[in-house]
Formats: C-alpha cells, structure tokens, sequence
C-alpha cells in the first residue's frame, strides 16, 4: 500500500517532521531550526567531561605514600635515619680512627682538635666510639623487629583467620609472656650467656616482642575476613591460601608495620638499658650502652663521656618513634 503523500510547505519546509527512519536535515533557509540543528551538531562533536583520560585510582598504600612524602616528619625522620644506617654500615666515612685504641695518658680529657668529643676514662676517643656505636644499636633494633614481626604476624594473622583452638592456645600463650617483666627477663637470660654478638639480645628481644606484634596482627585479621570481598572469594571457591595471601594479609599487614616501626625504636633503647646494666652487649663491642655504663660514675668529672653517646641513643630513639608516628598517620585513614 503506498504511502500517505506529506504536505510541504514553502520553501520545502515539512511541517510534519521526517519520516520514519529519515534524519532531520536543514531547510536552507536559515532560521531557528536550522540554528538547532546546528547546535545539536556541534554539542554531539564536542568531548563530554567523562570523555577525557580519568585519573587511576590509587591505593592504600599509593595514598600512603601521597601523604608520606608531603608531611616534614616523615622527611626530617626518615633522613635521620638514613644517616645512621649510613654510617652504621660504613662509619669510617665520618670517622677515620680505631675505637678500640685507647691511651690512658689521656685519660678524661676534654674536646681537643681532631677529637672534638674529648676521651673517656680509658683514653679512648668519645667520637669515633659514638659513631661506631650506631653499627651495634642499629643491628640489634632492626635484627630484633625484622624477627618479632615476622613471627608475630604470621602466628596472629594464622590464629586469627582460623580461630579454634589453636587461637585460645596462642592467646594464653601470649600472656604467659606479657606477665615476665622486660628488665628481669633479660637480666635472668642473657646473665648466662657468654657470647659477645649481638645475637643472644637480639633472640631475647624477639622472644619477648613477638606476642604484642602476634596480638596487633590477630585482630587485624579477624577486621579483614569480615569484609565482603573475602567473603565473595570464599563464595567463588577460592581456597584458604589464596584468600590469606591475596585477600586478608595485604589489607592487614599495615597496623603491624605501624607497631614495629615504633617499637624498632624501643628495642635499641631496651638493648641500651640491658648493656648498661651489664648483660646485654659486652666488651670489646662498641655500644652506646656500654659507654654510657662507663660515663655513669665520672658525669662530675666528665660529663661529655656521658653527653655524647646518650644523645646519640635518644636521637636515634626519637627518629624512629616519629618514622613510626608518621607511617601510622598516613595508613590510618581516620586520622587524615
């Protein structure tokens, strides 16, 4: 049946509009349709705002790092650090003699040319002994935090995605040992042990470190599980390997290594305390410990002994503490 003929007006305008399946043209005659038209051209050709490239978005951690870099106490710590890191693996750099040798003929002396520190009771020079006491110190803190995290998160992150019995076990067992006080601890192991390393403070520290690291990882465990991304790969199969390692310890390892920055910073201060009461590091190691311990009966005669290796402890101490404080800022977002 062929079609109904369109009236059309002057000029061939179509008062009826375009047939089915047609697209409106201009008149050619100019006008407000012909103005429409146009516009409706030039608003299809132009980019949308969603048209353009779409920033990535970030992660945790890539978030973690955007703050981290723009706060001054991550940076005024974190170059702190990595000068005594420096001159802890290679203190020859800033210091050229041997903090061994020592002349009694210059015994207590004060600052001198090239030994601007001045000299103990043993005639040793205060600074090159200060500078290679940052080797000892550093050692056993990061030794000791490095052993305490690693075998608190994976005893906590394992008691707490399992649960049962072996995390009633875990719990008890932890506080067995937060009832052993830290100083008598350490003054009943390491009195037996005859070593001179660091290693025997570094096994005392982790043994008594490693339940509040395996308590911080366990509840964080327990928080992550509960969220609806693991419980959609528990739904899809995904065995408990794979939701351990791809789902749960990613989104839990940051309180542990907010703790363990800032308790890097408390080892070196405890293994100070234990070689300064004369069971944690012992002669001929260089340790600010040990030199503080030396400088504690002479700070009438000669107070720089004790000046110089204690503030060199408590900076070292100090960086730490803020290089934690600010770690933990940056990964919690409720503090932002």
């Amino acid at each position: 049946m062929p079609e109904p003929e369109r009236p059309e007006g002057p000029g061939g305008y179509d008062p009826v509009g375009p047939a089915p399946g047609e697209a409106m043209s201009p008149t050619g005659q100019g006008g407000g349709m012909d103005l429409a038209l146009e516009e409706a051209e030039s608003l299809e050709k132009a980019p949308g705002p969603d048209t353009g490239p779409r920033e990535k978005a970030r992660s945790l951690w890539s978030d973690a790092w955007h703050q981290l870099r723009r706060n001054p106490v991550f940076i005024v710590s974190s170059l702190m650090i990595l000068f005594l890191v420096i001159i802890a693996i290679w203190p020859q750099l800033i210091a050229g003699g041997d903090p061994l040798h020592c002349d009694l003929s210059k015994s207590q002396q004060g600052s001198q040319p090239g030994h601007p520190f001045g000299y103990d009771t043993q005639g040793c020079d205060v600074y090159t002994r200060t500078v290679y006491g940052a080797r000892a110190s550093i050692t056993v803190g990061v030794c000791a935090t490095l052993g305490a995290a690693l075998l608190g998160s994976v005893l906590g992150g394992l008691a707490g995605f399992f649960g049962g019995w072996g995390d009633s076990l875990l719990s008890r067992v932890a506080d067995i040992f937060f009832g052993i006080p830290v100083i008598l601890g350490g003054l009943v192991f390491l009195s037996v042990v005859t070593s001179t390393t660091v290693w025997p403070v570094v096994g005392f520290i982790v043994l008594l470190g490693w339940p509040q690291l395996a308590r911080i990882a366990r509840g964080s465990v327990i928080t992550a599980k509960q969220n609806d991304y693991v419980q959609a790969a528990r739904a899809l199969g995904a065995g408990n390997a794979r939701m351990m390692l791809r789902h749960v310890a990613p989104n839990a390892v940051a309180p542990v290594i907010v703790v363990a920055t800032i308790a890097l910073g408390t080892y070196i201060a405890l293994e100070a305390t234990l070689s300064f009461l004369g069971v944690g590091l012992r002669p001929p190691t260089v340790s600010w410990g040990i030199d503080i311990s030396n400088a504690a009966s002479q700070i009438r005669n000669a107070p720089h002994m004790l000046l110089y290796p204690a503030g060199a402890l408590s900076l070292t101490v100090l960086a730490f503490i803020m290089l934690g404080d600010a770690v933990r800022d940056a990964l919690d977002p409720k503090l932002r």
